[in-house]
């Protein structure tokens, strides 16, 4: 098994692991969450680097990567939604894009045409990593003493800078997800009005 896909591999385990350290009520939880889930980010950024600098691009890698993505990334919302810390409407639009690209990319696939990602998917895709690695951030800041509260705690516009920051990346993300996956369905609409 090359690097990449053993990377791939390894956001399995490590969207696991972020699970756990969400739910269960340990010491510094909140902090080992972030360190999780930003390796996990760090991971697919590696994996399709490396695959394309040293041409180890696999079958494997095509269709694991993209749902390894989607699984860190939903799980994360939706334990979001869990623990209240975001509104559940939020969560489903982004569950039902990721659900709606990958519905058609299947649907392309049986045609024996492959739908190349998009710019504005990796944007969404930064987006909604920023926006998480914003939450847990914000719920975890206080743990790290003086140096946390010296970054991320000081007041600007009559509030912690983080705690602002958060709903402003979550909107952002919510909608660059809206957005992408509107736009994506509707340029490739001739894959699935042909079936109807």
């Amino acid at each position: 098994m090359n690097l990449p896909n053993k990377l791939t591999l390894a956001r399995f385990v490590l969207t696991v692991a972020f699970l756990v350290a969400m739910f269960l009520q340990f010491h510094y939880h909140e902090t080992v969450a972030v360190a999780l889930f930003s390796f996990a980010s760090l991971t697919d950024y590696f994996d399709g680097k490396i695959a394309r600098r040293d041409n180890l691009i696999t079958n494997f890698g095509v269709l694991m990567d993209p749902l390894a993505d989607k699984i860190l990334i939903c799980s994360a919302f939706i334990a979001f939604v869990g623990l209240g810390w975001m509104a559940a409407w939020m969560v489903v639009v982004i569950v039902a894009r990721e659900l709606a690209i990958t519905g058609l990319r299947l649907l392309a696939a049986s045609k024996q045409q492959v739908l190349a990602a998009e710019g504005y998917g990796k944007h969404k895709t930064i987006s909604q990593i920023v926006a998480i690695i914003a939450v847990l951030v914000a719920h975890s800041y206080r743990e790290w003493g003086d140096v946390g509260r010296a970054i991320f705690g000081f007041n600007l516009f009559g509030a912690p800078w983080v705690e602002w920051f958060v709903p402003l990346a979550i909107w952002v993300a919510v909608t660059l997800t809206f957005v992408s996956g509107w736009l994506y369905l509707w340029r490739n609409r001739q894959l699935y009005l042909e079936d109807l």
